[in-house]
């Protein structure tokens, strides 16, 4: 346990904090299942429509710097190539 007042204090804004960004990995993990759940129900357009709507939670989180930059293009990228290889 932290002794000194500033040790505690970060203590405490390191639990907020995590909280937090626990929450918005579980909007990021949410949004990407969403896309391969469409592209596994075959519709192109669906599928289409909710990368669209998952790239813009995607780079917010990425903004945020909860998940890297690169891995959100990384994510992005991938989902984009599953629906442009859907036939």
């Amino acid at each position: 346990m932290a002794n000194i007042a500033s040790a505690r204090k970060r203590a405490r804004q390191t639990i907020v904090r995590n909280a937090h960004n626990s929450s918005l990995r579980s909007t990021l993990r949410t949004a990407i299942k969403a896309v391969r759940k469409a592209i596994a129900g075959g519709d192109k357009s669906a599928a289409q429509q909710q990368l669209q709507d998952s790239t813009k939670v995607i780079d917010r989180i990425a903004d945020k710097k909860v998940m890297h930059k690169n891995t959100a293009s990384r994510h992005k990228s991938r989902l984009s190539a599953a629906i442009k290889a859907m036939s």
